[in-house]
């Protein structure tokens, strides 16, 4: 399982990575709906990472960043799931409050799985705001990463 992670990770990452150097190449395109996207991406990813290593989040939900902050936040996560995966306690159960201030308890594993699905789920909805601002988007399916 950890390997499979730590693929997923690497995927994610590679994805991420992939759209900013799309946004980079044409900055004067990106939009304030595509920052605000991206950032929220980033920032729900760093929060997830910061409750299940017990740190206070340095960023909100809805905090948005710079596109130069956006590569070394995209860098901090993957590096900081990574030490996660390294621990391998996938079955440890967390528990944190969200945002709304209600608390909860989920397996680690989970919560790795859902900061996949949700950078994967908000990837999609940054590429259809990058095409109405005039980029092509990039083919970010993770099967397409596979090949």
């Amino acid at each position: 399982m950890k390997n499979f992670f730590q693929d997923l990770f690497e995927y994610n990452h590679h994805s991420n990575t992939e759209v900013m150097r799309l946004i980079l190449d044409k900055e004067e395109r990106y939009s304030e709906k595509a920052s605000v996207l991206l950032s929220h991406t980033l920032n729900a990813h760093h929060i997830w990472n910061s409750r299940i290593i017990e740190e206070p989040p340095k960023h909100s939900v809805w905090q948005v960043h710079s596109l130069k902050k956006a590569f070394v936040l995209d860098r901090d996560n993957f590096e900081t799931s990574k030490a996660i995966l390294e621990v391998g306690a996938l079955q440890k159960e967390i528990n944190y409050v969200n945002s709304k201030g209600v608390a909860f308890q989920n397996k680690i594993q989970d919560i790795l799985f859902h900061i996949i699905n949700h950078s994967t789920y908000h990837r999609g909805q940054l590429a259809s705001e990058l095409k109405e601002q005039g980029f092509t988007p990039i083919s970010s399916d993770y099967i397409f990463y596979k090949r």
